[in-house]
Formats: structure tokens, sequence, C-alpha cells
């Protein structure tokens, strides 16, 4: 049976539950598919904080905590190690037993390029990159300023289903990079049934983990920028609108804008801090609205939320900002896509109409598209293993 790695941050995304999902659905999905499967995290000591943020030890650390509970939740404690950098001590799997591991496994699955530690890298046969920030990535890596290495890697796989093609704008340098798909674990994920279609939700991070990248005297923009066009739309629809924000307090006249034009702000922390509480709030809403961050939206990546794909398995229909994804995916049933607050609007009613309707669409297209079985099946038959 082949060995797999998937390298990513649970701990280091300490009470972000749809991170955690974000990389669960990689792990949980190759495990369903057979392989003999392991998630391997690092924390940087510096990253280590309690309960108030305040920095922490690695043994006293709420990450460390929080790693705890979900992979036991999942089931992963004997398959799972999270290492504290400097020391390379840590939970679960030995750095020792570690290393037995990277020479035995036939693939690493580095998310996001988390895997930077090089005694376990140079062992492991073939490793596969796989971008979930289309934009950030690649200017980052043609920028020689910018403190930022792509490690060597035997594939590069990247959500950003347009780059390498004429309708991106992205840079891709001398990296071919290979479309992949936001997998979803169905079985995790059931369908969860709506009377009618009374809330959109959505949750979002005001600004997100990254600034503005700058290119050929070019600023691309954040979701911040993308939000302000639509704030107006619960004012044209009977719908309420609601976002699980992250918002710093220093954007207080942006939250008071939004409560203004009607939308309801609530705290992430309390409602989507661990992956159960954030599969309830998804599947306790009726639909979702969301932009993108303006990178995605202006380069036309192909860029799809992996939140949204929650939303769908789930039964959700989803009205969110074009990318470009529009070239790969199937919009108008169960996903509805929009560029200008008109389309939005046309794109709500449209949901409401025929809302049971959307909500099959919009399972369908999971099943359909994004099985972790298919995706993911999918990529190993590119890697040959």
């Amino acid at each position: 049976m082949p060995i797999l790695i998937v390298s990513g941050a649970i701990a280091n995304k300490l009470g972000n539950g749809g991170a955690t999902w974000t990389r669960l659905n990689w792990v949980l999905g190759f495990r369903k598919l057979g392989f003999e499967t392991y998630f391997v995290e690092q924390i940087a000591p510096e990253n280590c904080a309690d309960a108030l943020g305040n920095r922490t030890t690695f043994e006293r650390s709420a990450n460390l905590a929080y790693f705890d509970k979900v992979m036991k939740e999942f089931d992963l404690t004997r398959t799972a190690a999270l290492i504290e950098s400097k020391t390379l001590h840590g939970r679960g799997l030995t750095f020792p037993e570690l290393l037995d591991l990277a020479d035995a496994a036939d693939l690493l699955v580095n998310i996001s390029g988390h895997l930077t530690l090089e005694p376990l890298l140079s062992k492991i046969k073939r490793k596969a990159y796989v971008d979930l920030d289309p934009g950030f990535t690649q200017f980052w890596h043609a920028d020689p300023t910018i403190d930022f290495q792509l490690h060597a890697h035997d594939f590069y796989f990247t959500v950003g289903e347009n780059i390498g093609t004429k309708h991106c704008t992205i840079p891709t340098g001398d990296i071919c990079w290979r479309p992949v798909h936001q997998p979803v674990v169905l079985d995790q994920w059931p369908t969860v049934k709506s009377e009618s279609l009374a809330r959109f939700t959505t949750v979002a991070s005001w600004r997100g983990p990254f600034g503005p990248v700058q290119c050929r005297n070019k600023a691309f923009g954040l979701k911040v920028h993308e939000f302000r066009k639509f704030i107006e739309l619960p004012a044209y629809l009977e719908q309420n609108f609601e976002m699980a924000l992250q918002v710093h307090p220093a954007d207080h006249k942006d939250l008071k804008a939004l409560q203004h034009n009607g939308w309801r702000v609530v705290d992430p922390a309390l409602t989507v801090a661990n992956p159960s509480a954030f599969r309830r709030y998804i599947q306790n809403s009726d639909a979702e609205f969301s932009v993108a961050q303006g990178i995605y939206v202006e380069t036309n990546s192909g860029w799809f939320s992996d939140r949204t794909v929650r939303y769908l398995a789930s039964g959700k229909p989803a009205l969110v900002q074009n990318t470009g994804f529009s070239r790969n995916l199937p919009v108008g049933e169960g996903l509805v896509s929009f560029s200008t607050l008109p389309e939005a609007i046309v794109g709500a009613n449209r949901l409401a109409a025929d809302y049971d309707h959307h909500c099959r669409a919009a399972r369908t297209l999971a099943e359909k598209i994004f099985d972790s079985d298919k995706v993911l099946g999918k990529m190993v038959d590119e890697v040959e293993i």
C-alpha cells in the first residue's frame, strides 16, 4: 500500500475551523482511498501561544491542545505529528520515526509548502506542492526582492485553475502548474435540508492573511476591496445576510458600514472556531453569498473556495463572485456567479425562486466535481503512484 504524507497548517491556524477542514479533507480523502496516510505539521516556537494569544512554550500552548483535540476527533492521533521546528520535539510521531517515515513515503502532499524541514524533505522520494493562494504564490515566487521560495518539488498543483492559460495574467515562471479542485469528503458533509432561502451566510476575514501584491506598478487588492463594492446588496433583497467575520478593531468604520447596510456580523471565535462548529454553521445556513480576494478576481485566476465546496456538499446553493471559475465549473444551478451588484441581485432572486431545485443541484455538483475520491484519485493518477 503506498504511503502518503500530507503536511499543512492546523495548529498554526488556531481557532480557524474552516482552515482545519481545508487540510482535513486531503488527509481524510487519501485515507478513504485506501492509502496509508500521515499528517505532519511543524510549528515555530514564536507561533506558540496560550488561549489569550500570549507567547508560551510548545507544551503549554493552545496550539498543541487544539492539535490534540482535532487529531483525536478524526482518529488521526496514531498517524500524526506536530513538530516544534527548533528543537524537533513534539507530539505524536517522534522525529526519528518521521525520518523513517520519510524514507518509506511514496509522496508528500505539501499544502502551501508548509513542510520545510530539510532532513525530512531530502528523504521523501516525490513531493507535490499544493497552492491554495493563487496569485500570491506565483507573484512572490517571481519577485527576487521577496524572501519567498518554492522548495524543490516534483509536481505543482494549484486551485487557480486558469493559471498557465491565456485567460489568466498570473506569471508561471519556470513552473508547470497543474489545476486541482478543492476536495470534500462527502461522508463528512451530508446534506442538511433548509425549508426556504431566508439567510445567506459566509465565513470571512476582512483583509485576509496577506497584504496587497505589487507587480509592474499594479497593486492587486484584497477581499475588503471587493466586499465594499457589494455592501448595499441587502437593501435590494428580502433575505438576511450574515458573516462570521474576522475584522480588526482598526476597521471599525467598515464594520459600522456593513451593519448600517443590513449585514449581521457575528464573531468567528464564537461560531466557527473548530471543525464541528464550522460544519454546524455552514449546515444551519440556507445558502452562501461571498466575494473573493481582489487578486483572484483581477487576474481571472479561476480560484474557487473550499468553503463554498462545503456549502455545496451540504446542499446549500452558493452565490459567489466570479474569479474566472465559470470557465471550468458549470454555473447557473446550485452555483450562481456574479461580477456586478445587479448580477448579484438577479442571482439571489434566481436561487430564491426555485430554492429546492438549487439545493439538490448544489449537492449534485459536489458529488460530480468535488468528491475527494474523484479529485484525489485524479491527482494520484497524475503523479503515478
